[in-house]
């Protein structure tokens, strides 16, 4: 039996609880009920309003950013290669002197271009374009070769390169132009 108070007991508590609870919240109404409902009511509005403000300028805020970083991305891809066109210019300017040398001097035409060159190949090194340049016997990678033709070749396996028509360029790991080969049948 005393199991079945204590039970009992535990559950008069509870019920006091819900009773106090239902007693805070008829108080609350009442205070309502003496005309704080006008002033709750203008808090209300005025918090809706703030909250409506708030909302329109964050989205505002949103749109602006959008708008920038879409303007970001424009500037950065028009103006991504600048450096490098800047480098090419100079290899330009190498190659036009070269053209202009009416001196007939076959051996300082052939110096200029060289010069020339070894300037192309530093700019390509400063931005990381390497050479693809298979050998003889490499196997043929669809990735990084074009196979332009195919021959009969006694002591090649078949899919190996026999010979490059045309170097292949790479951008970081990205193919610019393919090795151009011919490979064994």
């Amino acid at each position: 039996m005393s199991d079945e108070k204590t039970a009992h007991g535990n559950n008069d508590n509870e019920l006091l609880n819900e009773d106090q609870v239902m007693n805070e919240s008829s108080e609350k109404i009442e205070v309502d009920a003496t005309g704080n409902n006008d002033d709750r009511l203008e808090q209300l509005e005025k918090q809706v309003v703030e909250l409506n403000d708030k909302y329109v300028r964050s989205q505002a805020e949103m749109q602006n950013l959008h708008r920038r970083h879409q303007d970001e991305q424009k500037k950065t891809r028009e103006y991504a290669i600048s450096s490098f066109a800047k480098e090419l210019v100079a290899v330009k300017d190498y190659l036009e002197m070269a053209l202009k040398d009416e001196t007939g001097n076959f051996e300082m035409l052939k110096m200029g271009v060289d010069l020339t060159l070894k300037q192309l190949v530093q700019v390509f090194e400063g931005q990381k374009i390497t050479e693809v340049t298979p050998k003889a016997g490499d196997k043929l990678d669809p990735h990084k070769h074009q196979a332009m033709n195919t021959v009969e070749s006694e002591g090649q396996e078949p899919n190996t390169i026999i010979s490059v028509m045309q170097k292949g360029y790479v951008l970081h790991d990205r193919v610019l132009r393919p090795a151009m080969v011919t490979v064994a049948k």
